[in-house]
């Protein structure tokens, strides 16, 4: 079933035309991935979507009655609330029919006349019913569920106006899965999750009831949550009814075919050139002069004119050039960092951890958000002292840093401008290397605080490209570039003749080059030799295991306490938990007490949550 119809629309910024004749269907179920470079468009598309702007030509048809739920790059404000209270936002009908079932519990409580009680409790009633199958006993469940999910339970009781701008993100993307709406539009929602809460979100994405619209530039994400990818690009939109992995294969097939397609009626234009040239020598040298040969090549010339041209397709567009190669090599020991421990106030970020870096290794650092890992860099580049251990950088050393943060603190300056504080080069040089990075003629002269995530990461790539590095220090360098530009970085990255130690969320990009994980998690790091995939299904085992790390007495000792949970006593939990639920159910059936009922729901409640979490266990041990 259509569920959305978008009829050859237009829209265009400035002059600057984004799209024209534009248009696709939505059907209800639909997973789609929207992709395409930097600029093209998708962003906009998924405003005109969602009703936050207008087109300038063409509709945008909706099936009655179906609500969206859309998510910007940018959060909300939602000023003097919390956390909780912006996630409770969701529930509004449901918070309206509480408090109107709280006040006539007051006037029941005290009743002026039997008729007038009775009357109440009707009404009650039927809020009672409509609190019910709206989910409203389930509202606080379902809100620490997905807080859980998104790693922000910490954050519920803390002013939103206090949060960072990837926590604003996340608590955004929360209300949106609460309020449940039949279509998402996501736009860039794993960009602030770290690794634990996008396969969180992949999986829950994968068991929604409605229809998901989202932008991504993550391959793995893609992979796992869409069926259907819509590649805009040069202001047209084409359809995939596959994953990101089949739409990459399926568009150079298609590509291939009309270069292929392209080239024939080329040949065929030049033929037919040829012939209406010969024809008019032909009937000039007549004398007198053929008209019937001149009406032929006439005729062959209005053919010509109507023919539909097949534009030549792009195989290779232009991309940022990226290379990096140490002119000089380090030590053998890079960095080595022994029981360092580091807090901040009276949180502890991580104790005692040991790390052992050395030339021409690639390593990652990855855990939660918040648990260290920009600490760690931090330390390592010497920005940060540790409040204990040791930290010692190998000879020879000359480290580029790549932070997230790139120019957050420049203001006025120009993109030459800044590039040209870093390297000592002619204007001129500077203008040639800068359009390797796709900042090209008036670009290079636009303000650093005017450009978008993606392009400070590529004025700061084409910074780092042109210093003598031998150890490059990267934290979440994917973070805003699109697919073809994390393609090439990791190409370059792959041919490096010194050390990479990276902070990442893209797993695409952990296992495609990194070999060393160091995985953060609970004040303690974790040390897998192998790469990401490998590094998760070891660290399930070590958590289904419960393995307690105690402080490290000597250098590399470790003191491991294993307590093993018994599958058979958790299965016993459950089976109990699932008999307490079905008495319960047998006793709201016949019960009409009201504050019975709502002790008995709330008790429901609570077993419901204990059950899913003895379930969850079960699966980590299994």
């Amino acid at each position: 079933m259509i569920i959305c119809s978008v009829n050859q629309i237009s829209k265009s910024y400035g002059g600057n035309v984004i799209f024209e004749d534009l248009s696709i269907e939505i059907f209800d179920k639909d997973r789609v991935g929207l992709v395409g470079r930097n600029g093209s468009g998708k962003s906009t598309l998924l405003k005109l979507l969602s009703g936050m702007d207008t087109v300038d030509s063409g509709q945008i048809h909706w099936k009655k009655g179906y609500d969206v739920g859309y998510l910007s790059q940018l959060p909300e404000q939602h000023e003097n609330r919390t956390v909780k209270e912006v996630l409770k936002l969701s529930f509004q009908s449901l918070l309206e029919i509480e408090r109107e079932m709280k006040r006539l519990e007051r006037i029941m409580a005290i009743p002026e006349n039997e008729s007038e009680l009775q009357k109440n409790m009707d009404v009650y009633g039927d809020l009672q019913d409509q609190f019910m199958h709206q989910g409203g006993y389930e509202m606080e469940a379902n809100l620490e569920r997905v807080a859980n999910g998104l790693l922000i339970s910490h954050l519920l009781h803390q002013p939103y106006s206090s949060l960072s701008g990837g926590e604003k993100t996340k608590v955004g993307l929360g209300k949106i899965l609460l309020q449940n709406p039949q279509l998402l539009l996501l736009d860039e929602p794993t960009n602030h999750l770290d690794l634990q809460a996008i396969e969180w979100l992949g999986a829950y994405l994968k068991d929604y009831e409605g229809t998901v619209i989202v932008i991504s530039h993550d391959r793995y994400f893609l992979d796992e949550v869409v069926n259907k990818i819509l590649d805009l690009e040069d202001g047209e939109i084409h359809e995939y009814k596959t994953n990101y992995t089949g739409f990459v294969k399926e568009k150079e097939e298609r590509l291939l075919k009309e270069f292929q397609a392209y080239q024939e009626q080329q040949k065929k234009i030049k033929k037919m050139k040829e012939a209406i040239k010969r024809l008019k020598e032909w009937a000039n040298r007549a004398n007198p002069p053929n008209e019937g040969l001149h009406k032929r090549a006439r005729n062959m010339e209005r053919a010509l004119e109507r023919m539909e041209k097949i534009n030549r397709p792009i195989l290779e567009r232009k991309k940022i050039n990226v290379d990096f190669e140490a002119v000089d090599r380090s030590g053998k020991d890079v960095v080595k960092l022994e029981e360092v421990s580091q807090a901040f106030t009276e949180k502890i970020l991580f104790k005692q951890v040991n790390m052992h870096i050395q030339y021409l290794d690639r390593a990652a650092i990855i855990g939660e958000n918040g648990t260290g890992k920009t600490t760690l860099l931090k330390i390592m580049l010497g920005i940060l002292k540790p409040d204990s251990g040791k930290v010692a950088l190998g000879s020879n050393l000359k480290i580029g840093y790549l932070s997230q943060h790139a120019f957050d603190e420049v203001k006025e300056t120009t993109v030459i401008n800044e590039f040209r504080r870093e390297i000592s080069v002619t204007e001129g040089e500077a203008r040639h290397i800068l359009a390797k990075f796709l900042f090209y003629g008036h670009s290079v002269f636009r303000k650093v605080n005017h450009l978008s995530g993606g392009e400070r990461m590529r004025l700061r790539l084409a910074q780092l490209m042109h210093q003598d590095i031998n150890f490059l220090i990267l934290d979440e360098p994917t973070n805003h570039l699109d697919i073809d530009s994390r393609e090439v970085l990791e190409d370059a990255l792959e041919d490096f003749n010194g050390t990479i130690l990276a902070v990442t969320h893209d797993r695409y990009f952990l296992n495609r080059l990194f070999q060393k994980i160091y995985w953060l998690e609970n004040q303690q790091i974790h040390f897998f030799n192998g790469d990401y995939s490998w590094a998760k299904n070891k660290m399930k085992e070590w958590r289904g295991k419960k393995i307690i790390v105690k402080p490290l007495k000597n250098k590399r000792e470790i003191k491991k306490n294993i307590a093993t949970i018994r599958i058979e006593e958790l299965e016993k939990d459950i089976e109990n938990i699932e008999a307490e639920l079905e008495n319960i159910a047998g006793k709201l059936e016949n019960t009409f007490d009201l504050e019975k009922i709502q002790r008995l729901n709330e008790k429901k409640c609570n077993l419901e949550e204990e059950r899913n979490k003895a379930y969850e266990l079960l699966e980590q041990i299994m």
